[in-house]
């Protein structure tokens, strides 16, 4: 710029030194005056015409400078988004290597126990188990083989959606800075394209607002709700733009309709004064909207539970910068009436975290699931232990009634084996014979 000024002072001094001359010359000369002023017009309006010249390229060049440093100031947003996203990506994967550390910690520690009291069992008891009993034990055991199989089948699945819950949330942090970068410009034309339709602006805020739901990673009707019909104490009816609901019955309430009416303008005109103009007046859109937005009381809604802030979202990236730029103050008035500004850049950062902190959450609970069902599996357990215990007194029980009908049967004197032979030497009439080794151990 300022050697754009250099060359446009010399090149005055030059053309002022040659309109000297010609005026000097012109003293001598009476007879060539005519022609010598002439020139010396066309002179003057070529040095009036690059002086103009000079004013509009300094023009240019403080607007251009002006752009670039908002979009340095938007580069800087970003990395510091994407920088929170690498770090929350961190401390996911450092909670899961935790969660499957435990629930690793948790098989071992279940199949070691189930294996060591089925050994103790199965070698006190083995011994003394019939063909017939083996069998049974075998029947009574396959329940349990399949709720084994069936807990290391779920905590595999869950390792598994761990780590693809992982590579999705990575490859949606690399593709972040793009999908910003074409939810602005898409803003930036429809604004153009929309000229001071307010109603047309508001329909296009609620759309550009879906897109980016849709591309957060939340699921409609379950983590959040557009139009949602909600009453106040004294039933008055509002239906939000849209609730996003947390974990541990906290919500969020994101509204669409600030209106961008005075930044078409603002963008759309190079007159300074004009531009100042428009750009109070979207500031002093901005803070009505904020201070609409504040009166409704959101927080005393019936089915809005822990509601701490409004996001006003506003669709447009430069449109936000603008507000901030021009008036500092404007972000932390809001929050003040626990109102938050969101771009989309930050709007699409925000509701992605939201999304991640509800994938932890679904996975604390199915590991709270797979928790409650080992020990449900454990109280079976220790069921099916005490079942085998009471088969093995019974086993032992019938054994005992076994031992002593033996001894009256073929051992002792007067066994029952020894008796009924000698009443066949007797002549008792028979027609079948006694097995010749029992009639043996009864002699013994």
């Amino acid at each position: 710029m300022e050697a754009y000024h250099f060359i446009y002072l010399f090149t005055g001094l030059v053309l002022g030194g040659v309109i000297a001359w010609f005026f000097a010359k012109s003293k001598f000369q009476s007879e060539e005056n005519n022609e010598e002023q002439f020139r010396l017009k066309e002179l003057e309006y070529q040095l009036n015409s690059e002086k103009e010249r000079s004013v509009m390229l300094g023009k240019d060049i403080t607007s251009i400078n002006d752009e670039l440093r908002a979009e340095r100031e938007k580069a800087m947003q970003l990395n510091n988004q994407h920088a929170r996203l690498e770090a929350d990506y961190k401390n996911l994967q450092e909670a899961l290597k935790t969660q499957k550390d435990e629930l690793n910690q948790i098989r071992e520690k279940f199949s070691a126990e189930f294996k060591n009291l089925a050994n103790e069992i199965f070698e006190e008891k083995s011994k003394k188990f019939t063909d017939q009993n083996k069998l049974q034990v075998g029947e009574l055991l396959k329940p349990l083989g399949d709720k084994i199989v069936e807990f290391e089948r779920k905590v595999e699945q869950t390792n598994k959606e761990s780590i693809e819950r992982n590579s999705a949330l990575k490859e949606q942090i690399s593709g972040f800075k793009e999908l910003n970068q074409k939810i602005t410009k898409e803003a930036e034309n429809l604004v153009k394209a929309l000229k001071g339709d307010t109603k047309a602006q508001g329909n296009w805020g609620e759309f550009i607002l879906e897109s980016i739901l849709e591309k957060s990673g939340l699921e409609k009707g379950r983590e959040y709700f557009i139009q949602q019909s909600l009453k106040d104490e004294e039933g008055n009816r509002y239906q939000p733009d849209v609730v996003v609901n947390l974990p541990d019955s906290k919500s969020v309430i994101v509204d669409s309709k600030v209106s961008l009416i005075a930044y078409e303008r603002f963008v759309n005109t190079d007159d300074k004064a004009e531009r100042d103009s428009h750009v109070k007046a979207h500031l002093l859109s901005m803070r009505a909207h904020i201070k609409g937005l504040s009166e409704k009381n959101y927080q005393n809604l019936y089915g809005v539970e822990g509601l701490d802030f409004v996001l006003l979202f506003v669709p447009v990236e430069p449109a936000f910068s603008v507000a901030v730029q021009y008036d500092p103050e404007l972000f932390n008035d809001a929050y003040a009436k626990n109102i938050v500004i969101v771009s989309p850049a930050t709007l699409i950062a925000t509701l992605r975290t939201i999304a991640s902190i509800w994938k932890q959450e679904y996975q604390n609970r199915n590991a709270i699931e797979i928790a409650r069902q080992g020990g449900a599996l454990y109280d079976k357990f220790v069921a099916f232990v005490e079942d085998v215990k009471g088969i093995g007194r019974q086993i032992d029980l019938t054994q005992k009634v076994y031992k002593e009908s033996a001894k009256k049967l073929y051992e002792g004197t007067g066994n029952l084996v020894s008796r009924a032979e000698k009443m066949k030497k007797l002549g008792a009439k028979a027609t079948k014979n006694m097995d010749q080794k029992l009639i043996e151990r009864s002699e013994e």
